[in-house]
């Protein structure tokens, strides 16, 4: 028998390689290629966060599925103790050999066999006893205090439902985080002991409903743009079919899926393993460098066509060195400095802990190169400048 929740997955610090889309998805990484940094990405640089927020309802539905069925099965084996000690061919015979239902959600393509397995018959099992329900027997396993029966409960009373999953509406930057998973909390992994958290076979129902009129239906709060066979299947079976089940959303999980892995992880990936910054801070390290590097040349100009003597022309030090580090940051979308400091930019002008053993190697060598190309190129400008003759108009 399963345990009350679900463990999170594990942090590979001994990777020796640059993480998958998998792994990011899957909590497998560290800052600064965590999901956390990944979601930020997702928003503020590719503008298509509401593809990823897909996905990740999509594995809380899975996971809500497997809670319940866990949740379910236990309800059978306390009302039933009898049923372990002789072979019921009832569904309490089901539930039993369902297999574990801890396993991670993820995208179909990444499953194993025996994974796969274990979600066609969590499937399977939720269509048939959708088609009970809609028989005329209903299941009694959901107690009236559960989530989905307190906000069927409000819905009637006219009351609005307050849903710890649900998003703002308001303005681009006003979108937070997932707490379910950003943090390793969820709304549904609790204590599996509470009635009051247990889920109810509504839950289950209003949570694909609200992928469907959240996400897929045309004109929807946020429109995701998914291939129309994918669109009309999903749309039939929740709608037609009234299914509910999570094989119902696989096509599109998987579609959704590998655009992020072919349009958006890589730009990830060199945003993150490869640099520490942040497009405006580049931008403003571009316009801090332009103007170092005019008012460098400007002065060394004047320095040489008034023969200034050298200890004075010794100054152009200064322009000349914060030019030619912020011209190069910017190229390289590196902060030498901050990089080898162990820092990594997820906003303007916040910053977290380098903590992903692999790419904190890289950062360091990339720094190193960044770092040498600056020392090089501001000496040779210095020694230019300030050894030139001086030839007073």
């Amino acid at each position: 028998m399963s345990g009350p929740s679900t463990p999170s997955p594990q942090p590979k610090p001994d990777r020796h390689r640059l993480p998958t889309l998998f792994e990011v998805l899957s909590r497998q990484t560290l800052a600064p290629v965590d999901l956390f940094s990944f979601y930020i990405y997702m928003r503020d640089q590719q503008r298509s966060v509401d593809y990823l927020d897909f996905w990740l309802d999509v594995s809380q539905h899975m996971s809500l599925c497997r809670h319940y069925v866990r949740e379910l099965r236990r309800s059978v084996l306390i009302e039933t103790p009898e049923l372990e000690k002789t072979g019921s061919k009832r569904s309490s015979y089901v539930l039993d050999h369902l297999g574990e239902m801890n396993d991670p959600s993820g995208p179909s393509t990444n499953l194993n066999q025996d994974e796969k397995l274990k979600d066609q018959h969590l499937s399977a099992y939720l269509r048939q006893q959708s088609s009970s329900n809609a028989n005329g027997h209903p299941n009694n396993h959901s107690p009236k205090s559960s989530l989905g029966s307190q906000q069927s409960n409000l819905r009637s009373s006219g009351e609005r439902p307050s849903n710890a999953t649900d998003r703002p509406s308001g303005g681009y930057g006003e979108r937070p985080p997932r707490a379910s998973f950003m943090t390793n909390g969820s709304p549904y992994r609790t204590d599996s002991e509470s009635p009051a958290h247990t889920v109810a076979r509504a839950d289950i129902r209003a949570s694909a409903e609200k992928i469907l009129y959240t996400f897929l239906l045309p004109g929807s709060e946020r429109e995701i743009i998914l291939p129309q066979g994918i669109l009309h299947d999903i749309t039939s079976c929740i709608e037609e079919e009234s299914r509910d089940d999570p094989e119902v959303f696989d096509a599109a999980k998987d579609y959704t899926f590998q655009a992020m892995e072919r349009d958006a992880f890589p730009g990830f990936l060199r945003a993150k393993a490869l640099g520490n910054l942040v497009p405006p801070s580049s931008f403003l390290r571009l316009a801090i460098g332009l103007l170092a590097m005019f008012g460098g040349f400007w002065a060394a100009f004047a320095c040489i066509l008034l023969d200034k003597p050298k200890h004075i022309r010794c100054w152009l030090i200064l322009p000349f060195t914060v030019g030619v580090y912020t011209l190069s940051s910017q190229q390289y979308n590196i902060d030498p400095v901050l990089a080898l400091a162990g820092l990594s930019e997820y906003t303007f002008m916040n910053w977290s802990r380098i903590r992903e053993p692999y790419v904190r190697s890289l950062l360091n060598k990339r720094a190193l190169m960044v770092l040498f190309f600056t020392v090089l190129l501001g000496v040779c400008l210095i020694i230019l400048f300030i050894f030139v003759p001086g030839h007073r108009l």
